[in-house]
């Protein structure tokens, strides 16, 4: 009987899971949609608008890694931070004070400095079931 409930608790979190995911691609095309109809209406397409839509699409690849492996790679969102930040950086870059871009670009190179460690570890110290892909190594 445990295992039954077991079997159906793993089922219904598995749909929970895949429901979610497509809560979040389905936000994220509308997002992208949005964004698009806001540059055709203002007729201007800045560096910004041109960011955001890179984080989307770094979201929707976020997705698809995570419905078609089962796993996330854990650079898929520092990335999406880094890019996050140097948008934020290239809208309020006129109202930041120096110590402000400083933490900023900091915060950056930070994280920068975590993907390289976790690429060597990865490259290097290749845990159990892990394949060393070509654009895997440093």
């Amino acid at each position: 009987m445990t295992r039954g409930i077991e079997k159906i608790g793993g089922r219904a979190l598995s749909f929970v899971e895949k429901a979610g995911l497509l809560l979040i691609a389905v936000a994220t095309v509308i997002a992208i949609g949005q964004e698009v109809m806001l540059m055709v209406q203002i007729l201007q397409v800045r560096l910004a608008d041109l960011l955001l839509l890179f984080i989307y699409l770094e979201v929707l690849a976020m997705v698809n890694s995570y419905l078609q492996a089962g796993s996330l790679p854990v650079r898929m969102p520092l990335y999406i931070a880094m890019v996050a930040l140097a948008r934020f950086i290239v809208l309020d870059v006129k109202s930041m004070d120096n110590l402000q871009l400083i933490a900023v670009t900091g915060g950056i190179f930070i994280i920068s400095l975590a993907v390289l460690a976790i690429r060597y570890g990865h490259v290097h110290y290749p845990y159990g079931g892990a394949s060393i892909k070509e654009n895997d190594e440093v």
